[in-house]
């Protein structure tokens, strides 16, 4: 009959546990005995430690459970252990014999004494519970007498630290760098020390009063409060306070009063300490001055700034209102990086003179932020210029070199304006509203400005939440690879698949929405997220291509279009070359495309990229291909298998059948075909434009005409017929 304490299940058929096997178990046990007793009381020792010092615990008790011949005493100081390491809560005893007590009945190393395992298991813990609480005696024992050895000692030593205690005070009044001033409760002096003299360049204080000593001004309040003190209401107070010297001079002082009770508990006399603070005064006030001040210009900053907006949005006469301008320098590190950062600091000192130059006959603040960024408020009156003058004379102004050692520096600005704010705007909200006007004047070159747009705003706002939102919406899987179908115009047959990118996403108003390839693409760009998207891209179009061709029998290739910056990455070839082999899919069936300006341009590692993807079996491909002699070059000098001729010219074909556009094609189409390179165009919408470009000798065509929309290859229908 087979024991109850085993259970042959618990070991797969076939797998005898090993010594590991049981090493990893007691591993176990012991890290769940340390998690509850440490849970279950403060111990002084890292969580490494106590795992260590259970580890070895363990191994006693396991070595005693199956050492024959069987003695429970070898045990005897696990318990003394516990209480050595301070595991001595009121449920450590409990949480410990729980824990030792099921894995004594229930690991499978103890299988071998099955008959004996729940004797022995008693056994043990009855010997780890009587060492543990005789330890625990031992250990409380000691505790009581360390206590009652520390009261003998502290009646002994009371009368030796009362006479301590007056010599002490003695020193400290004397030797003090405070004032200390001692006076029974109506105020009177009753002894002062020599710092409090020092301090107040005085040494006789006979018959004089505490508040003699204070501004009369201030004298009454004083008073009360140390009526306050004498009559119970407080033990303590401390209070800003001037002191006058017999010269009329005046001391900022900080005074803090105590009441002294000599035995009982009545008070008896007041205890003054006085320090001088008007160094610190003045220091708070240069510090606080600093704190609102560019240390730089001496120009208000931001956080003043803000302050005087608010104020100025209130005050301003509704009818000419107040109007923010958000500076910029343009370039301004062309200055620093190319003359040094010296130079640099000297021209933002003079821009700070210049506009204030400028508003100097308004009622105005010029703040300089961070960086190269200046902040103008105005509040407007019927004389003040409008927008554009005041433009004009900032430029102006700009516009005027600053000398340096000979060398004239200039530097222009883009500028951001809003006009006539509402009185209860927003301080914050208004000023990212003056960036975000400064941002778009900037998009268009320098020295530019913008006036603020609502509808421009709202756009923009509608951008930037979409790029906040977007690395949780890669996180969550809200961003899908997609697949759409290439096409052999001869014919109209699908050829291979591009992979896409969409994101199905839920606007403001919780209405779906779906986020295009390249808004995808542009809004990662902003957040640092192109080559992550990139990856993850290449490698689920790469399974479904893969899944497809595995499906119909087919060996249809992936076409990928990469960015500037995806083109550039320096670990782009061996990203490729790992998804490739993650997905199965075979490097021959995948067609990379990068854009010709990066590939001309002088970014080297786009190049070197492109030429070892073809050393490594990929198909290459030029995208935005177009006339210009760096483009006909790029296809001349590189290993391209097919070009993709520039969506400008579709749009421009699109929009008229000029024969010089038609020649223009037809020429471009020739060169390439004359490179050995195949043709694709993409976004052909109507069959009339697919029939033009097969004429025209067009191999390849991608758009809505063949597809309405890219689609998981697992949804998409292999038999549907393409547009005839």
């Amino acid at each position: 009959m087979t024991s109850p304490l085993h259970d042959s299940s618990r070991t797969p058929i076939g797998h005898a546990r090993t010594q590991a096997d049981h090493a990893r178990a007691r591993v176990k046990v012991a890290r769940k005995w340390a998690y509850l007793l440490s849970s279950s009381t403060y111990l002084p020792y890292s969580q490494q430690e106590v795992d260590q010092a259970m580890h070895e615990l363990v191994d006693i008790v396991f070595d005693a459970a199956t050492g024959e011949p069987f003695n429970a005493d070898h045990v005897a100081g696990v318990g003394t252990r516990l209480v050595d390491m301070r595991c001595t809560g009121p449920t450590s005893l409990r949480r410990t014999i729980d824990v030792l007590g099921k894995a004594l009945l229930t690991e499978p190393e103890l299988y071998r004494i099955d008959d004996k395992r729940a004797e022995r298991a008693v056994a043990l813990l009855g010997v780890i519970s009587s060492d543990y609480l005789e330890a625990a005696r031992q250990f409380i024992f000691g505790q009581q007498e360390d206590i009652k050895e520390a009261l003998v000692r502290a009646g002994a030593d009371a009368q030796r630290r009362m006479r301590a205690t007056e010599a002490r005070f003695d020193a400290v009044f004397t030797a003090s760098p405070s004032g200390i001033v001692l006076t029974d409760l109506d105020g009177r002096i009753l002894r002062v020390n020599q710092s409090l003299q020092t301090m107040l360049d005085r040494a006789d204080f006979t018959d004089e009063t505490l508040f003699d000593l204070v501004d009369a001004d201030e004298a009454p309040f004083l008073k009360a409060a140390c009526r306050d003190l004498a009559d119970g209401w407080a033990e303590r107070l401390h209070q800003q306070r001037k002191l006058l010297r017999p010269d009329g001079e005046a001391v900022r002082a900080g005074m803090s009063i105590s009441v002294l009770r000599d035995g009982g508990t009545d008070p008896t006399h007041l205890l003054v300490t006085v320090d001088d603070h008007t160094e610190m005064s003045l220091l708070q006030g240069q510090l606080s001055h600093q704190s609102l001040h560019d240390v730089l210009t001496g120009l208000p900053n931001r956080q003043y700034f803000s302050t005087r907006l608010e104020s100025v949005l209130r005050q301003a006469d509704p009818k000419f209102g107040a109007t923010l301008y958000h500076i910029d320098l343009d370039a301004f590190s062309l200055i620093t990086d190319g003359l040094g950062r010296a130079v640099g600091d000297r021209v933002l000192m003079n821009v700070a003179q210049r506009l204030k130059a400028v508003v100097a006959g308004e009622n105005a603040m010029v703040a300089r932020f961070d960086g190269d960024e200046f902040a103008i408020i105005v509040q407007n009156t019927d004389t003040t210029p409008d927008v554009i003058s005041t433009i004009a004379s900032i430029n102006e102004e700009l516009a005027e070199p600053i000398y340096f050692d000979g060398l004239g520096v200039a530097a222009s600005a883009s500028i951001g304006v809003v006009h006539k704010p509402n009185a209860d705007a927003d301080v914050t909200e208004l000023l990212r509203t003056a960036d975000m006007t400064l941002r778009r004047a900037k998009a268009n070159g320098r020295r530019q400005w913008g006036l603020f747009d609502p509808d421009e705003d709202t756009r923009d706002r509608s951008w930037f939440s979409l790029a906040a939102q977007m690395p949780g919406a890669l996180e969550m899987g809200d961003i899908k690879v997609v697949c759409r179908p290439l096409v052999q115009l001869l014919g109209n047959r699908t050829v291979g698949f591009e992979a896409r990118l969409r994101w199905d996403h839920e606007n403001a108003d919780h209405e779906p929405e779906t986020i295009s390839h390249s808004l995808c693409l542009e809004l990662a760009e902003q957040t640092g997220l192109v080559v992550p998207l990139r990856d993850d891209m290449l490698e689920d179009a790469s399974k479904q291509v893969h899944w497809w061709n595995g499906e119909y029998g087919t060996t249809l290739p992936l076409a990928v279009s990469l960015t500037a910056n995806q083109a550039c990455d320096p670990d782009l070839v061996g990203a490729v070359l790992m998804r490739l082999s993650r997905a199965g899919l075979d490097p021959s069936l995948l067609r990379v495309g990068m854009p010709v300006a990066v590939l001309i341009a002088d970014r080297g590692e786009a190049v070197d990229n492109f030429r070892m993807l073809a050393a490594n079996g990929i198909a290459t491909e030029i995208h935005e291909f177009g006339s210009a002699a760096g483009d006909i070059g790029c296809l001349e000098d590189l290993p391209a298998t097919s070009v993709r001729i520039a969506s400008r010219l579709v749009r421009r074909r699109r929009a008229g059948t000029s024969a010089l556009v038609g020649r223009t094609l037809t020429d471009l189409i020739d060169v390439v075909k004359l490179a050995g390179a195949t043709v694709v165009v993409d976004d052909i919408e109507t069959a009339d434009e697919a029939e033009w470009w097969r004429s025209a000798g067009v191999d390849l065509g991608l758009g809505r005409y063949f597809e309405p929309g890219p689609v998981d290859l697992h949804d998409f229908d292999r038999d549907a017929p393409r547009p005839a």
